[in-house]
């Protein structure tokens, strides 16, 4: 029962919650952001919401980079305070642009989104991930010097 009510936290258990809380996140967004890749590369005239001014072109690349390529930063674990900037960028747009004048229904999505997003900006990683070895490797090297 005291366990239940600890408010101490083990370290490796936070490092695996972020490991799940990474991929989960990720692989969802990929779901996403998969579909706007390939209608990127379709072919066909690109027809896409342009709620910034940038062109649906250029709006797109930008989503598909957000949605994909950051997507599979954070699966990797590879510079995931950097990779969720763009996701939280885009969850922003998303709930305040795209949802704007939706109700709260249509905006829960992009508003979870964007609370897990926040949480990986300020705790990282987490030590199963290639940044940790980064930051380990550049340690020691600083420790020979």
């Amino acid at each position: 029962m005291n366990r239940l009510f600890n408010t101490n936290y083990n370290h490796r258990g936070l490092d695996i919650v972020l490991l799940v809380l990474r991929l989960a996140i990720a692989l969802l967004m990929l779901s996403h952001g998969i579909p706007k890749l390939n209608m990127l590369f379709a072919g066909g005239e690109i027809k896409f919401m342009n709620p910034i001014g940038l062109g649906d072109t250029v709006t797109l690349v930008l989503a598909v980079f957000a949605e994909v390529i950051c997507s599979v930063f954070l699966i990797m674990g590879l510079s995931v305070r950097l990779a969720v900037i763009p996701l939280i960028v885009t969850m922003l747009i998303a709930i305040f642009v795209a949802h704007g004048n939706d109700g709260l229904k249509e905006q829960e999505l992009a508003i979870h989104y964007l609370l897990t997003y926040i949480v990986l900006l300020f705790a990282g990683g987490g030590k199963i991930s290639i940044d940790s070895l980064i930051s380990r490797k550049v340690a020691r090297s600083r420790r020979y010097k």
